[in-house]
């Protein structure tokens, strides 16, 4: 995807990125937080609490979903300057969510001009638990009048 702008050191990449989460309040409120920040590549940890768990005990599946969402939006975010919104996000629940730590891990496909299609992994300890697809568009500012 070409762009007009120098491309940006780790460093300044991660510090945008961590910029951003600032704003993640849903985020925070899970607990969870970005361990790994790459272009087009993040993963995201969460430490799991009785909070997290539905009525068996397992993990919830909506902080699953949720946990893939946020890797690949923000391996999507990664990749271009502008916010990003999620447009479909699709889970499938392989294995109950069952340990101590979720992990997830979303990598971008594909990164077109509006649309990016991602991918996410979600593991419980070692036990790969979820996989998901994930569509993410690119939001782009108004044209000034």
């Amino acid at each position: 995807m070409p762009t007009d702008q120098p491309a940006e050191t780790h460093a300044q990449l991660e510090a945008r990125i961590r910029e951003r989460l600032t704003r993640q309040g849903f985020m925070h409120l899970i607990g969870a937080d970005l361990t790994r920040i790459e272009p087009g590549r993040v993963e995201a940890t969460l430490p799991l609490g009785p909070q997290h768990q539905q009525q068996m005990g397992y993990a919830h599946g909506g902080l699953i979903a949720t946990l893939a969402d946020l890797a690949a939006g923000f391996a999507s975010v990664a990749l271009v300057q502008a916010p990003v919104v999620t447009v479909e996000l699709k889970v499938s629940y392989l294995n109950p969510g069952i340990g101590s730590q979720l992990r997830a891990v979303g990598w971008v496909l594909k990164a077109g001009r509006r649309l990016h299609f991602c991918e996410a992994e979600v593991w419980c300890d070692e036990v790969l638990i979820a996989k998901a697809t994930a569509t993410m568009a690119v939001v782009e500012a108004p044209p000034a009048n």
